[in-house]
């Protein structure tokens, strides 16, 4: 018998033990069934689980699950990525501890000491996905170091490099001041930061007495500006387009060019240029043919391109010293407050500095036109459609990727220099020291770059490198491309378009046919979480209060395409209530004798009640999988929910009870079978969305069963299950107790008053209904009787209509309907001006343009749902007829 209470926590350890026990997520390379194939993204060895992952992971999982129960050979293929800067802070930080640099080790000896950490603690974030439910096939867990990605890395960059694709070149990037690296753009955060936008004079050359006025927030930079830029168009500055300005402090005459990159309406309209620190500057230093002076070194200090008093500064001492000096020359214009972005490093919370530096470049715009063409002509698909558009966007307009870290940990770079600069690149050292000879006819010292790749590189090839490339295994001629990368849009440039460069230049084909594009995870407000805001709600904390079913069954209910979620924990806490719901369900049909009949086919049925019951089942499955199938999870949950909670506890099972309670031995054998069959298959159904208090139910609900849900087959019904009598009468009975019900409510009839029930223009199909349920409808409607109207209609009653029928309920000493038709109108009048309001307030452009984006949208929501209670108290006033 089952116990009274579900407790997830054990249940949820149990399960997933004995699942991968018995290997039920494995895939088989030797199956004849059709291969679906998901692609885990890795998530970085150092991560834990957080509220995306949650989602990202539940939503594959529900996939993976689904296609597994309808025969499909699913490899979910599992995996780790090494995160280069993230892991090695990580352990620089364990270092510290002990008072040890990790140049005090030198590089051999500190990616030992990473090497070590991970063994000890870089499982953390897979053992959580375990309690998330997660059943990728284990067994195939890849790690983005492993020997066999770190092969085809090396061969990747060397084919890469042969065929001119990857090429060094010094160019502006992101450079961490702290960590001495570049660092990719996801890896940088804008902050508000409140400063100053200075402007400068800048003395015409031979005109000292005339001035161009430029501003800027790093006045530090001016002292490698290497141009002024103005609009070809703008009258101001037209005739002094080829002449010169003197460079204050520098004297260094730097030229006034024309470029559209200069705004007439912005500012002074002339625009200082400096492009080894600014990416925009140095785009237009490259159209206008002017030098790109580097002031920076990697410190962010000034070097020995700035005059001497400047040198070895602090980019910030740097700033307060040029500001002084020149305002001593009486060369600054005016300071003006202004509030703007300043890039900062994610991890070392330092401003990031544009430098220029050299780097190694993969040639984006090369590889990216044939994955450009994959999803022009559908052989890729992005689900929303409308993330193309993104995708587009980004891939038509791709720079160079600069793919360099001054690192340690990672895929080290293979090449090696020779004394006189010479670059061999090969996947080998040995390879290297055999090209040196044969370029110089002996051996020469060669010297490894000591640069690291960009984590994303080796993260690109996830998709091939994971099932044995460059090796042809049967793996990879059976799981690729795969299915669907399921993830979120934040990455579409930075993996997902990756991948797709890769997967179609080394396999001849897409990695994936559908990336399904989840939103994003926020708070019930709809502010984004952040550790900042204090509003980050952890996915283990809500499994520990409300089980992990709960969990995901709400994230998967509100995944609706193209909006973002915001999450309540009285959301989860809900659905932990329809968990609780189902276990009370299964133990009432245990206690009444429902359960599994070897054998039993639901066809054939005497009862209408379980005709009906077993064609709503039939029509739920169908809404399942289509739903799925479709990505629309949130319709999945909702078809599951309305089914499960309504159609089958709150309405089925009180419909059966009398049959239960009956005489009538056949109709009792056939009611058991029938609600423990409808059990089965919602258990089947539900399994994708909440496997562990589903899989219990399972086990526990027949002794005599072998086999785990989790290799079940999904449900498929045809049309042979629908009874479309046994629908509309039933459906019929449903909406009539509604009606009733809701009157009740709205009018604030007690809940122990019994009242008539009288119904006017009463077909003779109705009435036969009316019959054969009346038991049913006097004891769920709580009426004392139900019957055809006869003359006029009583005063103080109200109505609905049901159909061809109109339904009344005389209330006359019930209830007083003059004090209802007061309470309703002064509800309505109330709700009329707090829309009013709100819609003013959403009206009005000064609001809608500087309150957050989650102000607004509360305000929109509270406007519908104020309309929703306004229209609701309307049809009640309506009932009493006024």
């Amino acid at each position: 018998m089952l116990e009274k209470t579900y407790r997830p926590a054990e249940v949820e350890e149990k399960h997933y033990r004995l699942w991968e026990e018995a290997g039920a997520f494995t895939a088989d390379v030797r199956s004849n069934a059709v291969p679906y194939t998901i692609m885990m993204p890795p998530p970085n060895v150092t991560g834990s689980l957080h509220m995306g992952h949650a989602l990202t992971f539940t939503l594959q999982d529900v996939l993976v699950r689904y296609n597994r129960m309808r025969g499909r050979d699913a490899l979910w293929q599992p995996g780790t990525d090494h995160a280069g800067i993230a892991t090695q802070m990580v352990v620089e930080r364990n270092l510290a501890k002990e008072g040890v640099a990790r140049h005090d080790l030198g590089r051999d000896r500190f990616i030992d000491k990473v090497w070590e950490w991970k063994a000890e603690s870089g499982g953390t974030i897979t053992r959580q996905l375990r309690r998330l439910g997660a059943s990728p096939d284990w067994a195939r867990e890849r790690f983005t170091m492993d020997e066999g990605l770190n092969r085809a890395v090396r061969k990747v960059f060397v084919d890469l490099h042969r065929q001119g694709l990857i090429y060094r070149d010094k160019r502006l990037v992101n450079w961490d001041p702290k960590m001495h690296t570049a660092i990719s753009d996801l890896e940088v955060e804008q902050r508000e930061i409140k400063g100053n936008l200075w402007h400068f004079r800048y003395p015409l050359e031979g005109e000292p007495d005339r001035f161009i006025v430029v501003a800027t927030t790093r006045p530090e930079t001016m002292l490698g500006d290497t141009a002024v830029a103005v609009h070809p168009e703008d009258e101001r500055y037209k005739d002094l387009i080829g002449r010169n300005v003197v460079l204050p402090l520098v004297g260094r005459l730097i030229p006034i060019v024309g470029d559209e990159y200069a705004d007439p309406e912005t500012g002074s309209g002339a625009v200082k240029i400096t492009p080894a620190h600014d990416f925009n500057d140095f785009e237009v230093g490259k159209r206008a043919g002017v030098a790109a002076i580097n002031i920076m070194d990697r410190d962010a200090r000034l070097n020995e391109n700035v005059p001497e008093p400047y040198r070895g500064l602090d980019r910030y001492e740097a700033r307060k010293r040029v500001v002084a000096d020149l305002e001593a020359l009486e060369l600054v214009e005016k300071i003006e407050p202004h509030t703007h972005m300043v890039p900062h490093g994610d991890r070392s919370g330092v401003a990031i500095e544009p430098w220029l530096t050299d780097q190694w470049y993969v040639d984006a715009a090369t590889l990216a036109k044939p994955a450009i063409e994959a999803v022009e002509t559908g052989r890729t698909v992005f689900v929303p459609r409308s993330w193309e558009n993104t995708y587009f966007e980004w891939m038509r307009n791709i720079q160079p990727w600069c793919i360099s870290r001054q690192i340690w940990w990672g895929h080290q770079i293979p090449a090696w220099y020779a004394p006189d600069g010479s670059v061999f690149v090969e996947e080998t050292e040995e390879a290297a020291h055999a090209a040196a000879r044969a370029r110089f006819g002996e051996d020469v010292a060669l010297t490894r770059d000591a640069d690291v790749l960009d984590t994303w590189f080796s993260s690109a090839l996830w998709p091939f490198s994971t099932l044995g490339w460059p090796e042809e295994t049967p793996e990879l001629a059976r799981y690729y491309p795969s299915d669907v990368l399921v993830t979120g849009f934040d990455i579409i440039f930075f993996w997902v378009a990756r991948m797709m460069m890769m997967g179609l230049h080394f396999m001849g084909d897409v990695p994936f046919r559908t990336v399904y594009i989840h939103a994003l995870v926020r708070d019930e407000r709809g502010q984004k979480m952040s550790k900042s805001k204090g509003n980050i709600i952890d996915p283990l904390d809500l499994i520990n209060e409300y089980g992990t079913d709960a969990l995901r069954f709400t994230l998967a209910a509100m995944a609706a395409q193209g909006r973002d979620i915001k999450l309540a924990v009285n959301r989860v806490e809900g659905y932990r209530n329809f968990a609780t719901k189902l276990w009370n369900a299964a133990r009432y049909c245990q206690m009444n004798g429902c359960v599994p009949v070897a054998g039993f086919a639901p066809t054939g049925l005497t009862q209408t009640v379980n005709r009906w019951i077993v064609g709503e089942l039939a029509e739920t499955a169908g809404k399942v999988a289509e739903a799925i199938d479709a990505y629309k999870f949130n319709e999945a949950a909702g078809a599951l929910y309305q089914f499960t909670w309504g159609t089958f506890c709150d309405w089925y099972l009180e419909f059966t009870k009398p049959i239960l309670n009956g005489t009538d031995e056949a109709a009792q054998a056939e009611t058991r079978a029938t609600t423990a069959w409808v059990l089965d298959e919602i258990l089947h159904l539900l399994h994708p969305l909440m496997p562990f208090i589903t899989e219990e139910l399972w086990e526990q609900l027949s002794a005599e069963r072998t086999g785990k849900l989790i290799s079940a087959d999904w449900p498929e019904h045809g049309a042979a299950l629908q009874d479309p009598a046994a629908r509309d009468e039933m459906n019929w009975v449903v909406r009539l107790i509604s009606s009733v019900r809701s009157m009740r409510s709205e009018m604030n009839v007690p809940p122990s008053a019994q009242i008539a029930l009288l119904l006017k223009d009463a077909g003779p199909e109705t009435l036969r209904r009316l019959d054969t349920h009346r038991d049913l409808i006097l004891r769920m409607a709580r009426l004392e009787s139900v019957a055809p109207l006869e003359g006029a209609v009583p005063k103080s009653a109200v109505q609905a209509v049901l159909g061809e029928t109109t339904l009344i309920l005389p209330l006359e000493g019930i209830v007083d309907l003059a004090k209802e038709r007061a309470r309703l109108t002064k509800e309505i009048q109330k709700l009329d001006g707090e829309i009013t309001k709100t819609e003013a307030k959403l009206g009005n452009e000064q609001f809608v343009a500087k309150a957050p984006e989650e102000v607004i949208e509360e305000q929109r929501e509270r406007l519908d749902a104020a309309k929703q209670a306004r229209d609701k108290l309307r049809a009640a006033l309506a009932m009493l007829g006024a």
